[in-house]
């Protein structure tokens, strides 16, 4: 009777909810991905060096809704680029202001850190102090200790430790 077709009626608007709130998910991650590849385009043809700085709140007000959506819909979700795949949150990357009053994402400034170590004169490692300096010519405020901050992300050991293991490896 009446019961079980209001149960029914209850079950199948349930369904209808559960399919609709699913479409919108879905529309809401096809729309940050889009923001994110619109943003990132230079990091995805040059790579880190070219990140630029992105929050959830930037991508938030471009689509329309809550930074908390924008925080939940890239979480454990993942992008396959012509770099390899990346975790959405990867995109998102805090900034390093720079001279003129820009902004370069933490990301850039990491990856030119890795390569002024990597072509660093081996007898004379560079201090994070000297590295702050050089990058402050090419136009990027970061202080000493942010320099510090990002050169251990990178794993990479202090000046001195980088002196210790350039003797230990001279033949002689």
């Amino acid at each position: 009777g009446g019961k079980d077709a209001e149960y029914l009626r209850g079950r199948l608007q349930e369904a209808r909810w559960l399919l609709s709130s699913l479409e919108l998910r879905n529309q809401t991650l096809l729309k940050v991905s889009q923001c994110i590849v619109n943003r990132q385009q230079k990091f995805l043809e040059e790579g880190e060096i070219a990140m630029k700085p992105l929050i959830l709140k930037d991508v938030a007000e471009e689509i329309g809704v809550h930074e908390s959506t924008v925080s939940r819909a890239t979480t454990r979700k993942y992008m396959l680029t012509p770099r390899g795949i990346f975790e959405l949150k990867y995109f998102f990357s805090s900034h390093v202001r720079t001279v003129n009053g820009g902004m370069v994402s933490a990301t850039a400034t990491k990856a030119r850190i890795q390569i002024l170590i990597e072509n660093e004169p081996v007898k004379r490692p560079l201090s994070d102090q000297e590295i702050s300096h050089i990058l402050r010519e090419t136009g990027i405020c970061a202080a000493r200790r942010t320099v510090a901050k990002y050169r251990e992300s990178l794993g990479i050991g202090s000046s001195s430790e980088r002196r210790r293991i350039y003797r230990r490896n001279v033949k002689f």
